[in-house]
């Protein structure tokens, strides 16, 4: 398993690097890309577009070679494998992060079974902790995950709690390849113990990896989820800087990525 992360910063991505970057990636992509109203969703979008063709193309596989399509639940994966095994992979952004995870696809094809969310730690707007809470997770969390947000423990130790059981929940609907077709309360996650259970049982043959990403005076937290089977499940939390956690500037691996896809 490997995650690749950018961190883009939208007031330093040039007009005219948009331009060649977009250029990398198919008519259909490139269509897609440039409804969204916003240029910085544009940018994330792309970026996640071009970590997965970067990871084909070091691999000796031509994007060229490669079709895209989606699940009938949206999930992507690609259609033709010419690698043994064939490779799984899912993307997430939030703020400045744009982050991939990749592995060998083993089970549940064609979209296989792995998932990864980030998000910034931090409460959106002028919204308190508690009514951030009661607005997103009132409707998501367990009468368990609710009580570890509770009592005498700094507000910043809570604000972690509920991103890592809001990033769990999401990076396994993502594995699941259901997305919001799944009820986030069916999952709980103890962040306490370390135990993840669905609809009351621990499921079978799944690791969890927990891990952050630092971006100045930011953090992100994220997971990846990927059932294994024939293991027990894990969740583990990784140090900072884990050797399967690769991290980029969007300026430097746009421009790396221009000049070795287009072989320049």
């Amino acid at each position: 398993m490997q995650v690749r992360a950018v961190v883009y910063r939208p007031d330093s991505f040039s007009e005219e690097l948009y331009q060649k970057a977009l250029t990398l990636v198919d008519h259909e992509s490139q269509a897609r890309i440039q409804r969204f109203y916003h240029r910085a969703d544009s940018c994330r979008t792309l970026i996640g577009r071009i970590l997965i063709r970067m990871i084909l193309k070091e691999r000796g596989i031509s994007p060229e070679d490669i079709k895209f399509s989606t699940t009938l639940e949206g999930k992507p994966y690609i259609v033709n494998q010419p690698s043994n095994p064939p490779m799984a992979y899912n993307i997430t952004h939030d703020n400045n992060v744009i982050a991939m995870v990749i592995a060998p696809g083993v089970h549940r094809p064609p979209a296989f079974s792995i998932g990864i969310d980030v998000m910034k730690l931090r409460v959106p707007g002028r919204e308190t902790f508690r009514s951030f809470v009661d607005a997103v997770g009132d409707q998501q969390l367990t009468d368990l995950e609710h009580s570890l947000l509770k009592g005498m423990i700094p507000e910043v130790e809570r604000l972690k709690r509920f991103f890592w059981m809001w990033t769990l929940k999401e990076a396994y609907t993502k594995a699941l390849g259901l997305g919001l077709g799944f009820d986030f309360k069916r999952i709980e996650f103890d962040v306490i113990k370390r135990i993840v259970q669905v609809d009351g049982k621990v499921p079978e043959g799944w690791r969890f990896n927990m891990f952050v990403i630092n971006d100045g005076e930011d953090q992100y937290q994220g997971v990846i989820a990927e059932y294994h089977g024939g293991i027990q499940t894990e969740v583990i939390m990784e140090a900072d800087n884990t050797s399967w956690l690769k991290t980029y500037d969007a300026i430097p691996f746009t421009e790396d990525a221009i000049a070795l896809l287009r072989g320049v």
